[in-house]
């Protein structure tokens, strides 16, 4: 393969990544900061700011319009990098192109499992907001401990938002990727 080729190529990968990031974090921002505004009639800045505490803490909530462009550009990185994984992955594992809707659904299942089972509990967010969470008990030994939301309702919305903004279109539009390389 000549270099212009190889070029070509690379640059159409990063396109279709950069597109695609975009694509996924545009459509799943707006169906979250749409779903916060029926159930609380507040407006997307309290969502962004939510984001941003991942990593700022509870000082991202008083923290105005800066933490909530904190909050857009942390979202946006996060649906680039499960954006990068995906299309890393794909290639590589041959059954993802049999069928592009089930795959990205599942693929929504599973970067909903890796945000709220790994990186949430990790992160800065105020331990309501997690599934899993540590406290320290009464004899001051610290514990990780499961706590179901208080809204499963709210939790299954969540589901279905990263299923459908972000599984879906990853899935979608990095099938239409490859293809077109299987046959160079």
């Amino acid at each position: 393969m000549s270099t212009s080729n190889t070029n070509q190529q690379t640059k159409n990968a990063v396109s279709t990544i950069m597109l695609t990031g975009f694509i996924t974090g545009s459509l799943d921002i707006t169906a979250a900061c749409i779903q916060y505004y029926s159930r609380t009639g507040k407006g997307p800045g309290n969502v962004l700011r939510f984001v941003a505490s991942g990593f700022f803490g509870t000082k991202a909530f008083a923290g105005g319009a800066a933490m909530a462009v904190w909050g857009l550009l942390f979202h946006f990185l996060i649906a680039f990098s499960f954006t990068v994984f995906f299309f890393w992955l794909y290639p590589k594992i041959p059954v993802l192109a049999k069928n592009k809707l089930i795959t990205g659904l599942v693929y929504g299942i599973f970067v909903w499992a890796v945000m709220n089972l790994i990186i949430v509990p990790l992160s800065n967010i105020p331990a309501s907001s997690k599934l899993w969470a540590t406290i320290t008990n009464t004899v001051g030994k610290r514990l990780t401990v499961l706590q179901f939301p208080s809204d499963p309702t709210q939790m299954i919305i969540g589901l279905i938002i990263i299923m459908f903004c972000i599984g879906l279109p990853v899935s979608l539009l990095t099938g239409r990727y490859y293809p077109s390389k299987t046959n160079r």
